[in-house]
């Protein structure tokens, strides 16, 4: 389990590192945005140097923008998910910090396909260990299961106003390749990791009541333990169906492994789903 966790610690990293080169050597000084929270990051640290004279990097800003968040996102999303993505934001921060700011190419579209797919390489790597980037993913996470609207809607929202924004106080050519970036950004992430995808977990186990507990103190989750009895042994067990995030499954996957490994699990994509994710305050039934 040591390591698993630590090559996971070293694929976050990994993933902030790359999220740094796309930003400080592709996007910045081309004035191209990424997405969420890295954008208003890169759109801030423009406004303050261009309109007022303060000169605060991209990398600080991020950090600044993450710490409530962060906060939140321990209450109301999950504990290891929040660690990890708290990593993610710091190590971003450093490596932006240490990596020093220049345009690789002369073609503002280079820079933003270019800085779009590595960041996004970056960013569906770590989506695929169990963390996040932290910022937006963490606050659409949250508004998903208090409004139980998808989590895309959430992002469009966010990036539109980066794109608006970004058109209004610079030349709206940028806004239109911020687009691209935005783009190519998502049809990478989409390949190799389905950020906002929702699945259901049907956990056949000996160990009903003491799984339940694991999952629900690093989960907020709803969970149906059903009788089941298996056909071959004629052994009475349990089978608890839930649905999780693709976020999730790394952690389910985790709690399973130690609490009771001989359990049986299908994993199975939903397509819909009606009425909402379990809330704090509601009593799991």
């Amino acid at each position: 389990m040591f390591l698993l966790e630590a090559k996971r610690f070293i694929i976050v990293i990994f993933g902030a590192l790359l999220n740094a080169i796309s930003l400080n050597l592709f996007l910045i000084e081309a004035n191209v945005y990424a997405s969420g929270f890295t954008g208003i990051a890169q759109l801030l640290s423009s406004v303050l140097k261009d309109f007022a004279g303060i000169s605060i990097s991209t990398g600080i800003l991020l950090l600044l923008l993450n710490v409530p968040v962060t906060i939140l996102g321990w209450f109301k999303v999950g504990k290891g998910f929040t660690i990890y993505s708290a990593i993610s934001v710091l190590f971003t921060t450093i490596f932006l910090e240490i990596i020093p700011l220049r345009n690789l190419a002369d073609d503002i579209l280079l820079n933003a396909v270019f800085g779009g797919v590595i960041a996004a390489v970056g960013i569906g790597l770590t989506l695929k260990w169990g963390a996040s980037t932290g910022g937006m993913d963490i606050v659409a996470m949250i508004l998903s299961r208090m409004k139980d609207r998808p989590i895309g809607s959430y992002f469009l929202i966010m990036n539109g106003f980066i794109i608006i924004m970004a058109g209004i106080l610079y030349d709206p050519e940028k806004s239109l390749y911020t687009m691209v970036t935005l783009y190519v950004s998502t049809r990478v992430i989409d390949a190799i990791h389905t950020r906002h995808e929702k699945l259901t977990a049907m956990i056949v186990t000996n160990k009903g009541d003491e799984l339940q507990d694991a999952i629900h103190s690093v989960m907020i989750r709803g969970i149906t333990s059903l009788p089941a009895k298996g056909a071959f042994s004629k052994e009475d067990k349990n089978m608890l169906v839930m649905v999780i995030t693709r976020y999730e499954l790394y952690d389910l996957e985790k709690i399973i492994k130690e609490v009771d490994p001989n359990a049986f699990t299908n994993i199975v994509q939903t397509t819909g789903i009606f009425g909402f994710f379990r809330k704090e305050n509601e009593k799991i039934v």
